[in-house]
This record gives structure tokens, C-alpha cells and sequence, in this order.
């Protein structure tokens, strides 16, 4: 079971990221057995001439909050499983399993809110050094 929930995040991710760099051909959307739906579409900020991706997994345990941070760079974020109330920016949302945010880089909190572990997976798109 968990590798299945990994590989359809890996999944998730490579959909999330052809969608933002490579548009989708009619051949593409042609093959039989494919789905496709993008999950999030964001403009990108600029991220100087050397931008560094990462993709980071967090687990949360039931009731946590992280203290007041920021990170290197915005980018989605993907929910495993659980519930998070994440406070990005100023504003307050709660999400599940399967949902798709974008994290601004600004200050923000998470707390796991579901009664049970959450877990998510973070895509940092952090600036050229």
C-alpha cells in the first residue's frame, strides 16, 4: 500500500511539473488509457539564472504545529494523507489527502489537525545562487 501512495504522488509531481514546462501534444492526449488533469497551475516568480528544485516528504504526528518559518522558495505542496491546517501568508486553509496548494515562501505555520499523522510533500523551487 505504501508504495502505491508513493508512486502516485511520484505520479502527481510528474504530471504536476510536465504541465508547467511542457505543453501537452495531441499525440499525448490521444494514447488510450491516459488521463491527465493538472492538479495546479501557478506562475512562476522569478527565480534567478540557476533555479534549484526540491522535492522534500515531511511527516507530521497528530496535533503538531511547526513555529512560525519560512523556506527558500515557494512551490506546490502535496497532501499524503491526514489533515493540515496550513496558515501561508496571511491566509488560513485546510487541506487533505490528494489536495494540491501552493506555498507562497512567505511566513507561514502548519499544524496536523485530523487526529491522526499527516504527511505531505513539499516541492521547493528555491532561487539561483
Amino acid at each position: 500500500m505504501k508504495l502505491r501512495v508513493v508512486f502516485h504522488s511520484a505520479m502527481a509531481f510528474s504530471a504536476l511539473a510536465i504541465s508547467a514546462v511542457h505543453p501537452v501534444s495531441a499525440a499525448e492526449t490521444a494514447m488510450p488509457g491516459m488521463s491527465r488533469q493538472v492538479l495546479l497551475k501557478q506562475a512562476l516568480p522569478p527565480l534567478g539564472a540557476n533555479p534549484e528544485a526540491r522535492v522534500i516528504r515531511v511527516k507530521f504526528p497528530s496535533g503538531y504545529k511547526t513555529p512560525l518559518h519560512t523556506h527558500e522558495g515557494p512551490g506546490p505542496r502535496y497532501v499524503l494523507q491526514g489533515k493540515l491546517r496550513v496558515e501561508d501568508h496571511g491566509k488560513t486553509q485546510v487541506y487533505g489527502p490528494g489536495d494540491v496548494f501552493w506555498e507562497t515562501g512567505a511566513e507561514m505555520t502548519v499544524q496536523s489537525i485530523g487526529g491522526s499523522d499527516a504527511e505531505m510533500v513539499i516541492v521547493e523551487l528555491a532561487p539561483g545562487k
